[in-house]
């Protein structure tokens, strides 16, 4: 009876730190999906956008197949639903060419004000879609969390830019794709869809990758070419790992940490010093995630 009793006890702090773990990946996925857009941005004045997209998923499909030895195991790249697996990759290929050709157009704060809509779609949508509906105090931490990302944006009060269709495309990509993860890992490899989502995309964006092809000038040029694909297939296999074991709800306040790496990197990498509207919207979304964080801890939402 004590070793049931005990048993149980054991199960419940394995409950318990699931959605800690899960929040913790996603942290480290931002972070990965930073330093992506940071080096996108920095090989954008000499490489056409088209191209760095697709080595930055040649590179993801090289490091992937190397990393988990499939010529070893062909079962990783079994799929129980090869739908959903195809319409999830194009999805993070929507996503990723959406978002670099906002970024040509628009200003950063124009793009990221947008992108960080995503939360909403996925809390609004993890609930008729996936059974997991969040919770009041949930919704209000989303909120805020956006607040505090519109402090630092400022989106212009004027007309926007008509490429801001492209940012509102690149978001609608990543909420679904965020939603196909989570429903996938229910049934398949973290690794199987990861490699998936890679040559699916590699494949799709060949031909425009190839006619627009611009030889990288140096050596750096082209190890930053296939860092790319590190970062990328990085980010997202944390990102996979976190859905694995934390509800959709759970994890979406937290993709607005992504705006803090991006203060830093632009900080270390542009020289951009942020102004004190930044700092204050970024504090309000680091408090918005941690009530989150505190609220798991203590008794969940």
């Amino acid at each position: 009876m004590a070793h049931d009793s005990q048993h149980r006890s054991t199960g419940n702090a394995a409950a318990a730190t699931a959605p800690l773990a899960g929040i913790g990946l996603i942290v480290l996925a931002c972070l990965s999906f930073s330093v992506l857009d940071a080096t996108a941005k920095y090989m954008s004045a000499s490489l056409p956008t088209l191209q760095i997209v697709w080595m930055r998923f040649v590179s993801h499909v090289i490091l992937s197949l190397v990393l988990f030895q499939v010529w070893k195991k062909p079962s990783l790249l079994k799929t129980n639903r090869p739908v959903l697996q195809i319409v999830r990759s194009f999805c993070l290929l929507g996503t990723t060419i959406f978002n670099f050709l906002a970024v040509r157009y628009l200003q950063l704060a124009e793009t990221m004000s947008i992108m960080f809509a995503a939360p909403f779609v996925i809390t609004a949508l993890a609930g008729p879609l996936l059974g997991e509906w969040a919770g009041l105090r949930r919704w209000i931490a989303i909120i805020v969390g956006f607040i505090g990302v519109l402090v630092v944006t400022r989106p212009g009060l004027g007309g926007m830019h008509w490429a801001a269709i492209y940012s509102v495309a690149a978001m609608s990509f990543y909420a679904v794709y965020a939603l196909l993860t989570r429903q996938l890992t229910a049934t398949d490899s973290s690794a199987g869809m990861l490699i998936i989502s890679g040559i699916v995309a590699a494949i799709a964006m060949a031909p425009a990758g190839i006619s627009v092809w611009v030889t990288p000038p140096d050596l750096w040029t082209w190890v930053l070419l296939f860092a790319t694909g590190a970062f990328g297939a990085g980010g997202h296999f944390l990102f996979i790992m976190a859905h694995r074991i934390a509800p959709a709800p759970v994890l979406a306040p937290f993709i607005y940490t992504q705006i803090v790496w991006m203060i830093a990197l632009g900080f270390l990498i542009f020289d951009d010093v942020p102004t004190y509207t930044t700092i204050l919207g970024a504090a309000i979304v680091v408090a918005s995630g941690l009530y989150i964080l505190y609220r798991e801890r203590v008794k969940g939402i």
